[in-house]
């Protein structure tokens, strides 16, 4: 039977636990204050909202190929022109956003769970189980990115998935480290320890107690890390090697204009300018979220 003790002062580390861990309420509240960061949610809600509703907004196909209409310039039945195979530049961005948009969100989601069960087993169990998770960890950040993907995608050869799953599987060691940091802090309370005297097993205390209290570092880094995976995405598109035509996405947009940059020069700077945009969103928002869950730096 369970010592009504044991419970009251659980009960209340819990209690004292939340009111010093950063509330995602008063968080909110604080980010509300940030003009930058409610201007970068702003910009991708619209990317979003584009995103999702691509088909119904798009004004033609960005597939259709039209050869007699190549390098049109903007006009009324085109509002940005058409590239060098006579399809419709605006609805290219538009189904572009989706392609890289999923891409990113996508593949930080993968890195995401990687990262948060390495890190948390790593950190809460230590010994053993922390030195092999972390000197895998090491090895695989000590190995230069891009490389590893141009020759992982040169043998897979590329396509969606393939961007998808390479982009996740290799971009987990910044949230391990973090999620490991942040256990091996929480699992030195109280309340683990009275968790522990329950008879709590440690994966119940691990997945229950210790992950919830690390999320809001893991959001951050999550913020950070999609804008990272657009512009590794739009990298490997732009060498032939990410999401394959005729699928449109910026990168590979920036890819086939680059031959007639001179001659057409909005067919490099709009896709180049929406990566930017995306790109600056993301951070705006994961600056303004690290501030937000900190407050030691509001005011800074």
């Amino acid at each position: 039977m369970k010592d009504p003790k044991t419970q009251y002062a659980l009960k209340g580390q819990n209690q004292k636990l939340s009111a010093h861990a950063p509330g995602y309420r008063s968080a909110w509240a604080r980010l509300r204050k940030s003009q930058r960061s409610l201007g970068g949610l702003a910009i991708l809600l619209i990317l979003a909202l584009i995103a999702a509703f691509a088909p119904s907004i798009a004004p033609h196909s960005p597939v259709t190929v039209d050869i007699l209409n190549m390098f049109a310039p903007p006009s009324t039945s085109h509002l940005l022109g058409t590239d060098e195979a006579g399809r419709d530049v605006l609805s290219r961005l538009i189904f572009g956003a989706r392609t890289s948009l999923l891409v990113g969100m996508l593949a930080m989601s993968i890195a995401i769970l990687m990262g948060t069960i390495i890190g948390g087993v790593s950190g809460y169990y230590g010994s053993v189980i922390d030195s092999v998770l972390m000197r895998f960890t090491d090895a695989m950040m000590s190995i230069p990115l891009y490389f590893l993907w141009i020759t992982i995608l040169t043998i897979i050869g590329p396509s969606f998935l393939h961007v998808l799953f390479v982009l996740g599987f290799t971009n987990w060691m910044r949230v391990a480290r973090i999620v490991r940091g942040d256990t091996l802090k929480y699992r030195e309370f109280d309340f683990v320890t009275a968790s522990l005297a329950l008879g709590s097993p440690h994966y119940r205390i691990l997945v229950w107690h210790v992950l919830p209290n690390v999320m809001p570092s893991v959001t951050v880094a999550a913020s950070f890390g999609v804008a990272r995976a657009i512009m590794a995405e739009a990298a490997l598109s732009f060498l032939g090697l990410g999401v394959q035509p005729p699928t449109p996405s910026w990168g590979n947009m920036l890819m086939d204009a680059q031959t007639y940059i001179w001659n057409a020069p909005l067919l490099v700077v709009l896709p180049g300018l929406c990566i930017f945009i995306t790109v600056v969103a993301f951070s705006m928002v994961g600056e303004g979220i690290r501030i937000s869950l900190d407050p030691t730096l509001v005011g800074r």
